[in-house]
């Protein structure tokens, strides 16, 4: 009874043996046919941007900047000059599409702020004070036209305004 013990158990080795064998050879054929994978990352550079660039939010210098191909977001609002609350790690980007032309934004009267006020044609930092100092004498503008109430504004400047500007909602 031992004598077939002792068969049997050289007989599972050899099946066990053989089968290592087996496994191994195929192992290695399968991976002889394996070809290398070549992987190709894509070009990653950033794109240049050129242009007029409107910075505003938490910045010194709030405004448009001329920006050049080879400058940076960070650059700009570098630039800008960030404010001491200034959150960098939330600021947003607005780039309009080119076939759907959006209406530009008006300019507040009642709310906008000297250097605000000095983006609208033919609005230096002067003409900005006198519309500040009008509007917290008088109380606020009813309409674009109360321009012209104020001493220096004709009705050119009125008229060159018109289009950037409102009295609020």
């Amino acid at each position: 009874m031992q004598g077939l013990r002792e068969k049997m158990w050289l007989i599972i080795a050899l099946f066990l043996l053989a089968s290592l064998i087996t496994g191994g050879a195929f192992l290695s054929v399968r991976l002889a046919q394996l070809q290398p994978v070549e992987i190709a990352l894509a070009d990653t550079r950033s794109p240049s941007i050129s242009g007029d660039v409107y910075i505003g939010g938490a910045v010194m210098r709030p405004g448009i900047y001329s920006a050049k191909p080879d400058d940076t977001l960070s650059s700009l609002v570098s630039s800008a000059g960030l404010s001491a609350d200034a959150d960098i790690s939330h600021i947003s980007i607005m780039v309009p599409d080119k076939n759907n032309a959006s209406l530009p934004q008006r300019v507040d009267l009642n709310r906008a702020e000297a250097w605000l006020l000095q983006a609208l044609p033919g609005i230096g930092e002067g003409r900005a004070r006198m519309i500040i100092e009008y509007r917290t004498r008088n109380g606020p503008f009813r309409s674009v036209d109360d321009l012209g109430k104020i001493e220096g504004f004709g009705q050119s400047t009125v008229d060159r305004v018109r289009d950037y500007a409102s009295v609020g909602d």
